[in-house]
């Protein structure tokens, strides 16, 4: 199944393979560049990770929001 590349480097897959993948909107997907030079595609490859994932929930300071305000902002 041919499709077309757009000008911003996008692709539609076409339907029968999005149904036999089981993608739907949303899903993440990967491409892979396999040994003898085919591209092929795996569904249900991992988001990339943002790089303030492992910072969220870290927080340890006990103050109240008036007083990092306070900090902040010069008051």
């Amino acid at each position: 199944m041919a499709t077309t590349l757009t000008s911003k480097g996008q692709v539609t897959i076409p339907k029968p393979v999005r149904d036999r993948l089981g993608l739907k909107t949303g899903a993440a997907v990967d491409f892979v560049l396999n040994e003898a030079g085919d591209v092929v595609l795996k569904a249900g490859a991992k988001p990339p990770r943002s790089r303030f994932t492992k910072l969220r929930g870290r927080a340890t300071v006990k103050m109240r929001t008036e007083d990092i305000l306070l900090l902040t902002r010069g008051g």
